[in-house]
């Protein structure tokens, strides 16, 4: 029988990923979207092309509206997406972060125990709960946030056990480290790179003005991360792990491959300006997951290496521009 699934988020760089995915299973997929003046479908560019996707309108911060998304939808599967994702953003405004990424969250295990039939649930957690811890993080490991958004993410995963052990809710939860890709939003240090290395290579802008280069992250493709998202809900028993390449980069490191991208010497006195207001108040100085479990229960491994990531993003991004390839060097 074909399964059903509601997406949170479905607009963002994972939603719509994982939509596709989906959809490629044969599932009838659901997007719950924000009711806004003039709302982003940019990412769903597939959406009129698909007859077993749909739209439903509806917000984490409003529990009536998820109650009626699933008794509307009938999902088999929800996948809990939607987030206030941006971590900077997250000192400026601490109580929205905790109203949608825990209470939201609350609100819909709620929904998903009190719902008619048996739903399984994923919810996106975040390497950003680990703090400094040092790396290579793992699921057992100590979890010390050091931003709003990291603790209201930890509160939802810490909610989501919960459930699971107190209401037998069957809810996974993926830690993510960072994961990236041409859709990821303008306001992400990633695609601010890969835009701005191209208007440098086109003459369109002199440097790159950032904050802290020598942090470092575990990157890798966004379309391998929601791979995993399904993978862990078609397990029998609901539980939590890791997924990341196992290798991190510094931010530095993203900027010279992305020159290299476009057949420039990365140059720091010319291309680089340091500018503190793009600093975190407390800064994580590196992420690098310990994936062993992801690989051992699920099977699952990344496709893309970082060189090709930051490749694939450059070269994207240099087409959207101009509508043309990178010349070859």
């Amino acid at each position: 029988m074909t399964k059903t699934a509601l997406i949170t988020g479905v607009t963002g760089q994972d939603g719509s990923y994982l939509a596709e995915l989906l959809l490629d299973k044969g599932y009838t997929v659901v997007g719950l979207v924000r009711r806004l003046s003039t709302p982003n479908f940019t990412n769903l560019h597939f959406a009129n092309k698909r007859a077993n996707f749909h739209v439903l309108t509806g917000d984490l911060t409003d529990p009536a509206s998820l109650r009626t998304a699933i008794s509307k939808s009938k999902p088999d599967e929800i996948y809990n997406l939607a987030a206030m994702s941006f971590v900077k953003t997250s000192w400026d405004q601490p109580v929205l972060t905790q109203n949608v990424n825990f209470i939201g969250v609350l609100h819909l295990l709620e929904a998903v125990k009190n719902a008619s039939e048996p739903i399984r649930m994923y919810q996106a957690s975040t390497s950003e709960m680990f703090g400094n811890v040092p790396p290579p993080q793992k699921e057992t490991d100590a979890m010390i946030p050091h931003s709003p958004y990291g603790v209201a993410k930890l509160a939802a995963h810490r909610m989501c056990k919960v459930y699971r052990d107190s209401h037998d809710v069957h809810v996974s939860c993926g830690i993510l480290f960072n994961h990236e890709s041409p859709r990821r939003g303008l306001e992400f240090v990633t695609r601010k790179i890969a835009n701005g290395v191209v208007k440098i290579k086109l003459g369109q802008q002199n440097y790159l003005s950032m904050g802290n280069v020598n942090t470092y992250r575990d990157w890798g493709y966004a379309k391998d991360y929601v791979r995993a998202m399904w993978m862990m809900l078609q397990q029998d028993d609901p539980d939590d792990y890791v997924i990341g390449t196992g290798i991190s980069h510094s931010v530095l490191d993203f900027i010279k491959v992305a020159f290299d991208s476009v057949g420039m010497e990365y140059d720091e006195l010319i291309h680089l300006e340091i500018d503190k207001r793009y600093y975190r108040p407390v800064d994580i100085l590196e992420l690098k997951a310990d994936p062993a479990k992801a690989n051992r229960v699920l099977g699952w491994k990344p496709s893309l290496s970082f060189r090709d990531l930051v490749r694939h993003m450059v070269e994207s991004e240099y087409k959207r521009l101009t509508q043309g390839q990178i010349p070859k060097r």
